[in-house]
């Protein structure tokens, strides 16, 4: 089981890795304040800043996307507060694994030394397995520090939540992978063989991964060149990093929601960014287009109808057409959507009709506009005095369509814009016409 643990039982500064080994981690930090990216947390400030200021760790979970230096952060952790450190990862380890840990964890403590235990992709252990931290991080046998790139609200115990701090690291940023160039350039003591403008460009295609930059930036210090690359050249030589995008988890959602909200606030520029993201990173076409039709008629509605017809019409189009040519359809119907005059009104209707539905139960109709197929129901009084609309005045009657114990509710209220403008009109108009007729 060697190669599951790694328990270093000096935690002062490590030894310098040696010259043949990544270039990532020849540059890992040694120190917590050389940790780029992450002050928010790490700076005197932070909140694992002023842990480490007052000598005492809680357990916490960090929260990140690859590559933002979370391992590395809880290995300086228990250097500079002097704990022993003691690192699984969740994929490849169980419950007999995790029993060894503790009770070893327990030797320590006895003699008064406090483990850290880091696990890698905390979320990958399930429910009971989660469970089975809870008794060893409450009686302090370990303090936990948990690495994830899931959304910690869905991937694990609230039990085991409660016991934690979240540490939310971010994504790093063009200053912070600059940084790390620099530093390789340093230790390999010549320049990337880069123009200004294809550095750049390098550090865009990392996504934020610190790691897979420098991984990049190594293949470039072991290639020989005649010269400095330009972008052109450099996209040639190198590959773009695979955007995050897991289609069942909190990347696929937070895009989805920002794709939705962009149509609703009537900005197809965001809206086609989004739209794109989540295509290119190989999202279900009808997917994308069960969300846009939900838009359609959630928040456009009767302000222009055609945003429905416009919805289904583009998924006829992509079953007929296929990918790629069909997904112009399905941007045609993102544009067409966002560019839309909106209203929620009928959204709105149908919530407060679904409520008073449910609050008055099986009340009757009045007995005018009931059918009246057999001569009992005729003596009873149904369908007497029903008006026909189509033989009224201007085709409208004014009649009372109510149940008796009930006043007459208004659930959709359309707005002036659109088609619903005009539909306000009408509405208006009928409503006037009752009154007089009820006076």
């Amino acid at each position: 089981m060697a190669d599951l643990f790694a328990d270093d039982p000096a935690p002062q500064a490590e030894a310098a890795p040696p010259d043949t080994a990544p270039l990532a981690d020849r540059l890992r930090p040694q120190r917590l304040e050389d940790v780029v990216g992450q002050e928010h947390l790490t700076g005197p400030e932070g909140a694992i800043g002023r842990m480490v200021a007052g000598g005492k760790l809680a357990s916490m979970v960090l929260w990140g996307p690859p590559g933002t230096g979370k391992t590395t952060i809880a290995r300086l952790l228990a250097s500079a507060v002097g704990m022993r450190f003691v690192a699984i990862s969740a994929v490849f380890s169980g419950v007999a694994d995790l029993k060894k840990v503790f009770a070893e964890a327990r030797e320590h403590a006895r003699i008064g030394r406090q483990t850290l235990l880091f696990v890698d992709e905390i979320h990958r252990f399930n429910r009971a397995q989660q469970d089975g931290f809870l008794p060893y991080v409450e009686d302090g046998t370990v303090v936990l520090v948990g690495a994830t790139t899931e959304n910690p609200s869905f991937e694990l115990n609230a039990a085991l939540l409660s016991r934690a701090q979240v540490m939310i690291l971010n994504r790093l940023g063009a200053t912070a992978l600059g940084k790390l160039l620099d530093r390789a350039e340093a230790i390999m003591e010549r320049p990337l063989p880069l123009t200004p403008e294809a550095r750049d460009a390098l550090v865009a295609t990392a996504d934020g991964d610190g790691r897979f930059l420098l991984n990049q930036a190594e293949t470039l210090f072991s290639v020989e060149l005649d010269g400095s690359l330009d972008p052109s050249s450099l996209s040639a030589l190198l590959h773009r990093r695979v955007a995050v995008y897991d289609k069942d988890r909190e990347g696929h959602y937070n895009l989805i929601s920002a794709l939705h909200k962009a149509i609703r606030g009537s900005d197809p520029q965001a809206a086609l960014y989004y739209l794109a993201r989540m295509l290119v990173a190989g999202e279900e076409p009808l997917y994308l287009l069960r969300r846009l039709t939900r838009a359609a008629v959630e928040d456009i509605g009767l302000a222009d109808p055609q945003a429905l017809v416009q919805c289904i019409a583009a998924k006829d189009t992509y079953d007929f057409l296929g990918s790629p040519e069909g997904e112009l359809a399905i941007v045609q119907a993102c544009l067409y959507l966002a560019t839309a005059p909106k209203s929620n009104a009928a959204y709105m209707a149908q919530k407060a009709a679904w409520r008073s539905a449910k609050d008055t139960g099986s009340l009757m109709p009045p007995k005018n506009i009931l059918n009246a197929p057999t001569k009992l129901m005729k003596q009873v009084g149904y369908g007497k005095g029903y008006r026909y609309d189509h033989t009224a005045p201007e085709g409208f009657s004014g009649d009372n369509y109510w149940p008796e114990e009930m006043q007459p509710q208004t659930y959709y209220k359309p707005t002036d814009r659109g088609l619903e403008k005009r539909i306000a009109e009408r509405m208006a108009w009928w409503d006037e016409q009752r009154g007089r007729g009820e006076s």
